[in-house]
């Protein structure tokens, strides 16, 4: 059983039947190996690979591409990202073939890999990594251009990610038996004695999980409960953490897989989640990490492409109710959480934090947990314009529009296994929608009509009262859709005493 698939990471329902389609549908178990090379000649990245790979073979060398892209060409996907590891060559040499095609650069001196200006294709030798010391830049890199393909490839963290194809003869290189996996959905260790040499591997296998819909190995599993996160740096479980929200299709196994392995313990604030009860009746599919798990997932579907509004609707929707493990109680024989929304922000802030999240997607982020139960609210209790647009407003001060609101609204609400949810049907997003765009607050907050030059020019020095005044404007603005300057001030400076 894959560590989704238990009955404490989602409601009970099988996987198999879509995760065989997914799979199907990505073509990994028809595609042939040489038929990478075909998907090579049609970029001119690739045709110029392939003029390359002849070149070192010339020189007596073997040019074999590796990693993700060996592994996206099963799975019927774009071929990109090109990885060449050149056997059999010393790194003059390989410059040297290289120089025929344009300007040689070095772009990682310690690991051996140069580019030709002009071709995103990175070459390097084969080597051997060797741990000597904590942290990530804890190892000794030795670059050996005899070592077999074998031996070079045994340093890649999974199995799926180390095969290889040899751009000469189409041969797929596959050691480790990754093909084999790769058909089967299982993420597995290349080495399992080396592969805990980066713990920040375990966090690639959460994304990778989520990306590819597979499920990981026990053996792998139980190997990754020894890992510590503590000597990562943010930065590097952030760029993890956005791979497994942004390209993730089904984000909450990569999630359920940090629950099995123990390693959700360095993200407290997802895992106070855990046995967080909810009120049956508005969350009949179980408890808070059980909606957050069905949510992301939602949330994932409802991605536009735009990677700065995908980036704060995934995080925001992650975090949503973060603020339910302190407010959450049993009131009057119902389950409340009350002001959880608004409680939501501290921990949201935390775990960002711990992320090393910018200063600008933190504040994305908090002001959609903040309110992502307004769009219900609002619809709910009948709201005036004048609350849509100062909401709008709000919004707009922390980089958010009401439209990005209530796609996080959305995910939350189809989370669950209530009937509109299982319908996906969601009448008070839709409703909020057509209000914000009626009162054309869908994509920004309303601008200030009344600025300090009109009060100036009605006789009005600056002085501390401005800003009462102006803060007296925008709530007449607010309250009655005007947008004539004037019309505002007379309201206001009616009932206002002479400059």
């Amino acid at each position: 059983m894959s560590v989704h698939d238990s009955d404490s990471e989602s409601p009970k329902k099988s996987r198999k039947e879509g995760d065989q389609a997914n799979r199907d549908i990505e073509g990994n178990q028809a595609i042939d190996p040489a038929s990478i090379l075909s998907k090579l000649r049609d970029t001119p990245n690739g045709r110029r690979l392939l003029e390359i790979s002849t070149a070192l073979r010339n020189a007596g060398g073997r040019a074999v591409l590796v990693g993700g892209a060996v592994r996206d060409g099963l799975l019927g996907r774009q071929v990109k990202d090109l990885d060449v590891e050149v056997f059999a060559l010393e790194l003059e040499t390989l410059k040297e073939v290289l120089a025929g095609f344009g300007e040689v650069l070095t772009v990682g001196q310690a690991f051996g890999v140069v580019v030709v200006r002009g071709l995103e294709i990175d070459f390097s030798l084969p080597r051997k990594d060797s741990k000597v010391a904590p942290g990530h830049r804890g190892f000794t890199i030795e670059f050996d251009p005899g070592l077999s393909f074998d031996r070079a490839s045994r340093r890649r963290d999974l199995t799926i990610n180390s095969m290889g194809i040899d751009l000469a003869t189409g041969e797929l290189l596959d050691p480790h038996k990754g093909r084999v996996d790769l058909d089967a959905g299982l993420l597995r260790a290349t080495d399992p004695g080396t592969f805990g040499e980066d713990p920040l591997r375990a966090l690639r296998v959460a994304q990778m999980a989520a990306r590819f819909c597979m499920d990981v190995d026990p053996e792998l599993v139980a190997l990754c409960e020894t890992f510590d996160f503590s000597e990562l740096p943010g930065e590097r479980l952030n760029e993890e953490f956005r791979k497994l929200l942004l390209k993730g299709r089904e984000p909450s196994r990569g999630l359920a897989f940090l629950r099995a392995s123990g390693l959700l313990q360095y993200f407290p604030e997802l895992e106070a989640l855990i046995d967080v009860p909810q009120d049956p009746v508005w969350h009949p599919e179980g408890d808070v990490w059980i909606h957050t798990l069905m949510a992301i997932d939602c949330a994932a579907s409802l991605r536009t492409g735009e990677s700065s509004e995908d980036e704060a609707m995934m995080f925001a929707t992650l975090c949503h109710d973060l603020g339910k493990p302190a407010t959450t109680a049993e009131i009057d024989g119902r389950i409340r959480s009350r002001g959880h929304d608004r409680s939501g922000a501290s921990p949201t802030r935390v775990f960002l934090e711990r992320l090393r999240a910018s200063a600008k997607l933190t504040e994305r982020v908090v002001a959609l947990v903040e309110q992502h139960l307004a769009p219900a609210l609002l619809i709910e209790q009948g709201a005036t314009p004048k609350a849509y647009r100062k909401l709008a407003r709000k919004l707009s001060g922390s980089g958010v529009s009401m439209k990005l609101l209530e796609r996080v609204a959305r995910a939350d609400h189809f989370g669950r296994t209530t009937d509109d949810a299982l319908q996906r049907r969601f009448p008070a997003g839709d409703a909020f929608l057509k209000m914000a765009d009626s009162l054309s607050v869908e994509t920004r907050g309303p601008r200030d009509v009344v600025l300090g030059r009109h009060l100036i020019a009605r006789g009005y020095n600056p002085a501390p009262e401005f800003a009462e005044l102006l803060d007296r404007c925008r709530e007449v603005q607010d309250e009655t859709g005007l947008s004539d300057p004037e019309e505002i001030l007379d309201r206001v400076l009616s009932t206002t005493a002479d400059p």
